[in-house]
């Protein structure tokens, strides 16, 4: 059976959300894929950014502009996006999980910038390396 862009693209994507929560420690239930075009995701984080004690933080991905780590309003409002990871749309986990725990540590500075643009990264073929097909193992080296 083959699989089409989307189809790959949001396999690939619940495996690389499966890898990055795995790098930070999360529970497989923290977050969520959203399928519809855009694609995105979110995964609630454990802990407070500095100079926001009192409010949740989110790490958002969509296929436009990557990785963005964000904190929650009061009031169910659009999440207030405090930082972008940078010009990768689909950086390795490992290197997402130290960004976060940066930021969250208070080490890494947040600061808003503009998120990639597209055309930088080809999405669909980097989320299709952690796509998960039913039936088949699947191996990567590290």
């Amino acid at each position: 059976m083959e699989l089409d862009f989307d189809d790959r693209v949001v396999r690939g994507l619940h495996g690389y959300l499966r890898e990055v929560t795995g790098r930070l420690g999360l529970s497989g239930d923290s977050g969520y894929v959203h399928a519809e075009r855009p694609v995105s995701a979110y995964l609630a984080l454990e802990g407070r950014l500095p100079g926001f004690p009192d409010r949740d933080v989110a790490l958002l991905w969509d296929e436009d502009g990557g990785w963005a780590i964000a904190v929650e309003t009061h009031s169910g409002e659009d999440l207030l996006v405090q930082d972008r990871y940078g010009a990768e749309l689909v950086p390795a986990p490992d290197a997402v999980a130290r960004w976060v725990r940066s930021l969250l540590d208070g080490k890494g500075r947040p600061r808003r910038v503009a998120p990639p643009r597209r055309a930088q990264d080809d999405v669909a073929a980097r989320l299709a390396l952690y796509a998960v097909v039913p039936g088949v193992a699947v191996r990567r080296s590290a």
